[in-house]
């Protein structure tokens, strides 16, 4: 059977023990952190990490495996979506994983996701994603995640963007 990442719904603030329990059942999971810059004077900063997706982790798994993963510790259970388990893109994910490994000060936005639009998206770290941008700032990025049905927005360094519209028109512009 194909592997498939699955959002998996834990008990509030169980999100780093969970994917902990999980990898000691040697199960692949994500439970992503961002990373969240605080003024508190003027020279005065406090990095703190928190879990991106509150009461979730992701697990790549068969659909045999779903009855092992629930059985752990702190698991509620799977994230349905039309009565089955929500299917998460695995693009999605690695892309979560490129943004907040470049970007801070992560939020999510819920919405109705409108996924026609194809971005490509660099950094100067080399960073190449392809995502469905909703609108870029001077420092800020809005990024959407279609299968998720979020929209993450980001501040960010200095980036290079390459729009396609439906994949004919090229438009670039330097953040």
């Amino acid at each position: 059977m194909n592997k498939n990442w699955y959002a998996v719904y834990t008990k509030a603030q169980c999100e780093k023990k969970v994917a902990s329990l999980l990898t000691k059942k040697k199960i692949e999971s994500y439970c992503p952190f961002s990373r969240r810059i605080l003024n508190y004077q003027k020279n005065r900063t406090k990095i703190v990490y928190e879990p991106l997706f509150p009461f979730f982790v992701f697990v790549y798994i068969t659909p045999a495996e779903m009855s092992f993963v629930k059985e752990t510790s702190d698991v509620i259970n799977f994230v349905y979506w039309l009565g089955k388990p929500a299917i998460i893109n695995s693009a999605e994910i690695e892309n979560i994983d490129s943004v907040i490994n470049s970007c801070y000060n992560i939020k999510l936005e819920k919405t109705v996701v409108n996924p026609n639009g194809i971005v490509r998206i660099h950094d100067e770290q080399g960073m190449d994603l392809n995502l469905a941008p909703i609108s870029t700032e001077t420092t800020k990025i809005k990024i959407t995640l279609p299968s998720l049905g979020y929209i993450m927005v980001a501040d960010s360094e200095k980036i290079f963007i390459e729009s396609f519209n439906y994949g004919v028109e090229k438009i670039t512009a330097f953040v």
